[in-house]
């Protein structure tokens, strides 16, 4: 059923070009790079599914969708589904899906690229990324922390291939008082580089010492504060009150779980992250009570999830949300610019756009998204 359905939208989006090839003023003729065969197929066929939806929201037969197999980190294949598209006379193209991509797409400079990976908000000669990038996080989490008057925060990232650029995505952030903490991508080293930064052990030192001087005392309040430093495991505030963990996934998990077990107490740090599409998963880490993170608008994300469920059938991937406001940017400006978009400097207005993602505008040639902050507690996200 899943393959008819595949095949049934390839041809309808073929035959929507394909039917109407007099060239004409009013005709927004978009390209499509997406991966149609090889590993990643699934991925590719779900945005294509998705320009189907917002080519039905949107409602006008002007426009055209010329979908073509890029393949995936395949040169060759992806130089020429491009040569297939300017043979069409295509300038607009949504792809490629991969920041490695970009090379390939770069010097084809009659053509605008609309891609949407999230690696580089700025715009590179004739792409533009629209992702949620790690800057426009970064910017929401800025805010939260100083609305919140944390005076001490800890950047932190594990020592992995993307350290060199979180390293060059973070000099702006303007929040006083800060600190780089960079740790192990190795579990089995992880706990003791936290360890480290909680200045665990000698907090443990200060927690054996103090029951030892309890335990020989018979007052009341004495057994009191005894029984209750049974359940931690030092004594001691860390020297910092909020922390930034630029992480995802397992790791992210590892993190969280190594933070309480050096007794952070959550209600004197905030804890925020990045990377997080109200990912479920996050429900069974029960070390952490109240964690934040800046995200798409969360409304907009699962009426867009129930409406291509109930539409085909399936659940859609989270890159093809973006994808969708892709079209949509483009139809906007298409617009905008009297039916005719000349070059990426097209893309470069003032207005602030409101996509399924949410609101984003340009600033100083970057994309950069107004997101929302959540609060994962009680296996809920409640927007903050």
């Amino acid at each position: 059923m899943l393959k008819k359905i595949i095949i049934f939208i390839y041809i309808l989006l073929s035959f929507n070009f394909n039917s109407f090839a007099d060239e004409n003023q009013r005709t927004l003729k978009v390209g499509l790079l997406a991966p149609f065969s090889g590993e990643y197929k699934d991925m590719g066929q779900s945005i294509m599914l998705s320009l189907q939806l917002a080519l039905d929201e949107i409602s006008d037969d002007n426009i055209k969708i010329f979908p073509r197999d890029s393949g995936f980190d395949n040169v060759e294949k992806l130089t020429k589904s491009i040569e297939s598209l300017r043979e069409e006379n295509i300038k607009i193209v949504i792809g490629p899906i991969s920041h490695e991509d970009f090379n390939g797409a770069l010097k084809y400079k009659d053509m605008v690229f609309i891609s949407p990976s999230n690696i580089n908000p700025k715009v590179q000669g004739n792409i533009l990324s629209i992702g949620v990038s790690l800057e426009s996080q970064m910017k929401s989490i800025e805010e939260f922390i100083k609305k919140n008057k944390r005076k001490k925060t800890i950047i932190m990232y594990p020592k992995n291939k993307y350290t060199s650029l979180i390293d060059s995505k973070i000099k702006n952030i303007n929040i006083n008082n800060k600190k780089i903490f960079k740790y192990s991508a190795d579990p089995k080293i992880l706990t003791g580089d936290i360890e480290k930064l909680t200045n665990y052990k000698q907090r443990k030192r200060n927690l054996i010492s103090r029951v030892k001087i309890l335990e020989e005392r018979e007052d009341e309040a004495s057994k009191l504060e005894l029984k209750r430093l049974e359940q931690k495991y030092t004594i001691g505030k860390v020297d910092f009150d909020s922390v930034i963990i630029i992480d995802f996934g397992d790791s992210l998990k590892s993190v969280l779980t190594s933070l309480v077990y050096s007794d952070v107490d959550q209600n004197d740090v905030l804890i925020t992250t990045v990377n997080q599409w109200f990912d479920k998963s996050i429900f069974l880490e029960n070390s952490i009570q109240n964690l934040y993170y800046p995200s798409v608008d969360i409304k907009n994300f699962q009426k867009y999830n129930i409406k291509y469920s109930k539409t085909y059938g399936l659940q859609p991937s989270e890159i093809t949300i973006l994808t969708y406001d892709a079209l949509g940017l483009i139809y906007y400006v298409w617009n905008k610019k009297n039916y005719k978009i000349s070059s990426i400097k097209d893309f470069m207005i003032k207005d602030n756009i409101k996509g399924k993602i949410g609101t984003f505008n340009f600033i100083d040639g970057r994309l950069i998204q107004k997101l929302n902050m959540y609060k994962v507690s009680d296996k809920k996200f409640i927007k903050f």
